[in-house]
């Protein structure tokens, strides 16, 4: 029996772009069907009590550096530390995946481009020639698909994208949500192929 795995996921998070490959591999293991639901972090962090990059003590700031060397050694990806364009809103970008999902389009393969435009190329995601770039690279037509993420059909789908974040409790990008089991960022991937694997009922808070 096929399941279905909720993908929560800003193209703004660095930790999303290294789990990604990774995660939809997993998925095609095992028979999952991913159903991508790009999210605004700030409603998140603002239910969850997270903060956002800036407002971290600098201790948590520093470890994070050593954390993104780690994982990006560990899956073999280029990540620039610093990039160019960062922060960044992410909203138009996140509406571009909403809008090619919603077409039943490439979303998994535009959103490793705009990963790697922000987290390798040094590209602004915010910026509607970049993203009309992108777009262009995956055969979608990027006038239409831009004007679906800015408009309100999909801009609404985001909204609500955040609100089914917060009601089943993630916290941050990436997170895979699993019979409502959340799984909260990609060094986590090990333990959700494990609950693909046993077909165990969904762990909850007791």
């Amino acid at each position: 029996m096929s399941v279905t795995i909720d993908y929560f996921y800003t193209h703004v998070s660095p930790w999303a772009y290294l789990g990604h490959r990774a995660f939809l591999d997993l998925a095609a293991r095992h028979g999952a069907r991913v159903i991508p639901r790009p999210v605004n972090l700030a409603g998140v962090f603002d239910a969850s009590g997270g903060l956002p990059l800036a407002r971290r003590h600098p201790v948590r700031q520093a470890y994070r550096v050593i954390e993104l060397q780690r994982w990006r050694d560990k899956r073999g990806q280029p990540l620039t530390l610093k990039p160019k364009f960062f922060p960044v809103d992410p909203t138009l970008c996140d509406g571009c995946a909403i809008a090619l999902a919603e077409a039943g389009g490439p979303t998994s393969d535009f959103s490793i481009r705009a990963f790697r435009a922000i987290w390798v190329e040094d590209r602004d995601i915010s910026d509607a020639a970049t993203l009309d770039a992108l777009l262009g690279e995956v055969g979608a037509d990027a006038r239409a698909i831009l004007a679906e993420a800015s408009g309100p059909a999909v801009q609404a789908r985001y909204a609500q994208n955040q609100k089914l974040a917060v009601d089943i409790g993630v916290i941050g990008s990436p997170c895979y949500v699993l019979n409502g089991e959340p799984f909260w960022g990609q060094d986590r991937l090990d333990l959700l192929e494990d609950a693909l694997i046993s077909a165990r009922p969904p762990y909850v808070p007791v």
